[in-house]
């Protein structure tokens, strides 16, 4: 069965998942929930737990809701532990922002940068 046609995969959810290579419920039971969400993660799109969830309950064949909140509170800590292997976005600046300071000889006497060689009169 394709992921389109999976029980709580909607439209966009199947094409991240086939995006990321996971096109059928053979290919979804084969690397199992959190993997799947994390390549659609890795990967660059935002999913939120929701599709989290909706995998879950494809692979289980029941309605997303249904699934017991321990079993949500489980799914939950295995997505951030995958979360917290992952490298730092590369969008976000690695520290502050830079502010460039630009000196005049007007605003800052400057010493030489070298040693004046001395003059042998």
């Amino acid at each position: 069965m394709s992921t389109d046609k999976l029980r709580n995969i909607g439209p966009k959810s199947a094409a991240w998942l086939r995006q990321v290579g996971l096109r059928t419920h053979e290919d979804l039971a084969a690397v199992g929930t959190v993997e799947a969400f994390m390549r659609v993660k890795r990967a660059g799109f935002k999913p939120t737990l929701n599709l989290l969830y909706a995998i879950e309950g494809a692979l289980l064949d029941c309605h997303w809701q249904e699934i017991p909140d321990e079993r949500r509170s489980e799914l939950i800590l295995a997505a951030d532990a995958a979360t917290a292997l992952l490298p730092a976005p590369r969008n976000r600046p690695a520290a502050g922002p830079v502010r460039t300071t630009v000196l005049t000889e007007d605003t800052v006497a400057m010493p030489p940068l070298f040693d004046e060689p001395e003059r042998g009169d």
